[in-house]
């Protein structure tokens, strides 16, 4: 059960980042699910673990490394095209 509790709070951070970059309008669910997984685990590498915490993500250093993932990404992405 814990897996997939990850797997939804991975994606509703994905879904935040995507909003706040005004990305996330061609993220699919996977992307936001991605997203949220690998950006938790680089905010809370290069912030910490402070603050609230859901299925073992720190929420906001969780959704600084989404947002840093969702530009990183989303310039490459561009540049291909």
């Amino acid at each position: 059960m814990g897996f997939i509790w990850s797997l939804i709070i991975g994606g509703i951070i994905g879904a935040v980042a995507g909003a706040i970059t005004k990305k996330g309008s061609s993220m699919g669910i996977i992307a936001n699910i991605a997203a949220g997984l690998v950006g938790s685990a680089l905010g809370q590498w290069l912030l910490g673990s402070w603050g609230p915490s859901l299925a073992g993500m720190a929420i906001i250093p969780s959704i600084v490394g989404a947002v840093i993932l969702v530009l990183i990404v989303s310039f490459f992405v561009r540049k291909m095209d």
